[in-house]
Order: C-alpha cells, then sequence, then structure tokens
C-alpha cells in the first residue's frame, strides 16, 4: 500500500470548505460563513474529491446533500479539526502557564469529589494548568487527545494504564426531617417509605434490600432520576429516601443535612479507576495520578 506523504494531504482550505458545506447541506451557506463565492467553495470541493478519489456530495434539486462517502468523512474531520482547535488551545495555554493537563472526568464526580480537593494540586503545581472536560462513556485517549480520565467501571479499558482509585460503596440516606417524619428506625419501615431511584441502576435499592433478607415488589416504586446529583437535591429537600455512593455525599453527611439510614453499605461490582494511555510517559500525568490516590485516602475539606 502507498503511504500518503505530506505533499499528498489536502489544504486547509479545501477541508474547511468542505466542512462547512457539509454541516450546511449547502454550498451557498458555506460560501457565506467562509466569505467565498459559491464557485470557490464548489471547486474546492469538487478538488477534494478529486484527491479522495471519491464523490462526497450529491445534488438534490437545489440542494447537495453528503453521500454515504460524505458522512463518514466529515465525522472524521469534525474531530479532527476539534483535536486541532485543542491543540492551538493548549500550545497558548501551555506558553503562559509552561504546562497543561487535560482531565477526562464524570461530570458528577468532577463536582461533587474532585473539584472540592483541587486546590491543594493546584497550590502544589502551579505551573500545570488543568482542563477538566466531561466524558460519560469510555473513548479513545489518543484519538481525543486527552492525558488522563477518571473512568468509572470494570478494568476493562483497552490500551490503557489503569490505576484503581477506590470502590464504590452505596449507602441509604435520607434528610433529618424525612427520617423522623417515616419513622425509619429499620428496614421493615424503609420499604413503605417513597424511595429515590438511578435510572440506570433501577435494581440498586433491591440488591441493598436483599442484603436485610427482603424481598418487596415495591422497592421498584418511587421517583426515577437520571443524574445521582438530582438523587442528592431530591433527598436534601425530603422528597425520599436515596441510596447513594459515600463519596458524593461526604459534606452532606459531615453537615448532617443528610443522615444515614443504617450503616451497612452496598458495595458494588465497579470502581473508579485513573486512566492514561499505555506506554505514555507524561510526568504531568504521574503527578496528578499521585495526588489522585492521595486524595481519595482524605475526606474532602469542609468550606
Amino acid at each position: 500500500m502507498q503511504s500518503v506523504g505530506h505533499r499528498s494531504l489536502p489544504s486547509y482550505a479545501l477541508l474547511r470548505s468542505f466542512e462547512s458545506a457539509a454541516r450546511h447541506d449547502s454550498f451557498t451557506q458555506a460560501a457565506e460563513e467562509l466569505h467565498l463565492t459559491q464557485s470557490a467553495v464548489s471547486r474546492q470541493v469538487r478538488e477534494l474529491e478529486e484527491m479522495i478519489g471519491a464523490a462526497l456530495f450529491r445534488r438534490v434539486g437545489r440542494r447537495v446533500v453528503l453521500t454515504e462517502a460524505g458522512r463518514r468523512f466529515a465525522a472524521d474531520l469534525a474531530v479532527d479539526l476539534e483535536n486541532l482547535k485543542q491543540s492551538v488551545v493548549r500550545a497558548i495555554a501551555a506558553g503562559e502557564r509552561n504546562l497543561v493537563l487535560r482531565v477526562g472526568i464524570l461530570p458528577t464526580f468532577a463536582s461533587r469529589w474532585m473539584i472540592p480537593r483541587l486546590t491543594s494540586f493546584l497550590r502544589d503545581h502551579p505551573n500545570i494548568e488543568i482542563r477538566l472536560e466531561t466524558r460519560t462513556v469510555p473513548f479513545d485517549l489518543t484519538r481525543e487527545r486527552v492525558d488522563v480520565a477518571i473512568h468509572f467501571g470494570k478494568a476493562d479499558w483497552p490500551d490503557a494504564r489503569m490505576t484503581k482509585l477506590f470502590d464504590e460503596e452505596m449507602l441509604p440516606v435520607a434528610s433529618p426531617k424525612f427520617r423522623d417524619e417515616h419513622m425509619l428506625t429499620e428496614p421493615a419501615r424503609l420499604v413503605e417509605a417513597p424511595l429515590l431511584h438511578l435510572i440506570t441502576r433501577e435494581s440498586a435499592w433491591v440488591d441493598w434490600f436483599a442484603m436485610t433478607g427482603i424481598s418487596d415488589k415495591r422497592l421498584l416504586r418511587g421517583r426515577h432520576f437520571d443524574q445521582f446529583s438530582m438523587i442528592i437535591s431530591a433527598a436534601v429537600c425530603s422528597i425520599g429516601a436515596a441510596l447513594l455512593p459515600k463519596y458524593l455525599i461526604e459534606t452532606e453527611l459531615a453537615g448532617g443535612v443528610l443522615v444515614p439510614l443504617s450503616e451497612m453499605a452496598l458495595k458494588t461490582h465497579n470502581s473508579y479507576f485513573v486512566v492514561s494511555p499505555a506506554g505514555d510517559v507524561n510526568p504531568q500525568v504521574n503527578a496528578f495520578t499521585r495526588w489522585l490516590m492521595s486524595a481519595a485516602r482524605r475526606p474532602v475539606p469542609l468550606p
């Protein structure tokens, strides 16, 4: 197979015209956006098609629509152009602050666990600029150019170095008002109370009650949410009893805003991991990983 040299790569102008036309499904709108003529955009797209050897658009009346090859190329190009943009941003930031560390992180983990602790890392590493970028599913570390990520699940991220941060333990909690109103002194009473459920973990309460020997169809009833952050708010507002990971509610437990309804915690089969590209030697990633491991052993600093 013949390799593609730099001289064979299309210019940024060609790629920019194609990306804009693909986004708008229109050569005319692309021309307006790029301050070019419609014929110039059409010519650049045609030149790109000749280089690639495939039609990227087909005409439908007065409109143009992407072919299958065009759709695939547009999707890949959107990622590549975003990476190019991020590279420029990182270079600018690095010029100002020496080093930039891009962290792919779960949104609730970031807001509830890491950000309250982040001051100590920034204080000890003033030359490292942290960029937190939320992710909810595993991704290609190299392709998205993220230096390090936080993964929740099992140790199953391919081509990555994984360091276990901690296991997940879920604790039944409620506001003091809710606990007293429903007289939640034992698990049997908790069965009759309104329960708060995470949509992606509908069986969590069932699993917790199974440890107490209780099985009841009513355990699946209650209020359902798709984010832990909403469940925490609902529990604080006395809408129901919640089964929540301990790390998410450290501040609420310390301040008595939420109280445990039992000391028995449900240990799930998933854990939190610090993930970085396999074989990558990055002193900033190593420093950040060491800090995370140390922070995991300490309680959250109270405001």
